[in-house]
């Protein structure tokens, strides 16, 4: 069984450790945690990892965040995956940082990957795991904010997110994903661990 892990984020050096790219460093922590390395193919980084019987294909898209679905649609169609079979992660300014959420379908809100996503696919009906990062900006921050990185309270949280955000993305192929929402999707915010 083979299970479509795509993480949302931008290449370059000067976005490694911002919050838009959470989906990136979710799929760095299971690749180190196998050993495996990822490399450069068509339209994305990739690596596969082996975990209780299921193959995790890895995938990181290289079309930059806006035109994330060009990478989506592509390893799809290379994989002959179904959209019940892939996984998209991205970061989430309408969630309180630290709330992780599953779901099968639904909009893109605020979320340009997301939504060109929807639009290359010409659906919605896809599971994505969204991680909340809040929305502490001002008016007509937006882009400084997700592209920024995260501040010393945020970093206090991150492992913790990472490692829950690394077990959703094996529940989900192990147990399924209703199973998994109803397990993960109740667990209390984080993001009262950081207020004042």
């Amino acid at each position: 069984m083979k299970y479509l892990i795509f993480g949302l984020g931008n290449i370059g050096d000067e976005y490694i450790n911002t919050r838009h790219n959470i989906g990136f460093i979710i799929l760095d922590k299971i690749a180190n945690a196998a050993n495996a390395k990822f490399k450069l193919e068509r339209h994305a980084y990739v690596t596969k990892v082996k975990y209780k019987g299921k193959i995790f294909v890895l995938i990181k898209p290289t079309t930059y965040m806006n035109l994330s679905g060009k990478a989506v649609r592509y390893w799809i169609n290379k994989e002959k995956s179904s959209l019940e079979k892939i996984l998209v992660i991205a970061d989430d300014i309408d969630l309180p940082i630290g709330t992780l959420r599953l779901r099968s379908k639904g909009s893109g809100g605020n979320h340009n990957g997301l939504n060109n996503v929807i639009e290359t696919l010409q659906t919605n009906n896809f599971p994505r795991l969204r991680i909340g990062i809040g929305n502490d900006f001002k008016k007509g921050q937006l882009i400084d904010f997700v592209l920024g990185e995260w501040n010393e309270k945020e970093k206090l949280l991150l492992n913790d997110i990472i490692d829950e955000a690394v077990e959703i993305v094996k529940s989900f192929a192990t147990i399924g994903i209703t199973k998994t929402m109803n397990i993960f999707n109740t667990r209390k915010n984080k993001d009262d661990l950081i207020k004042e």
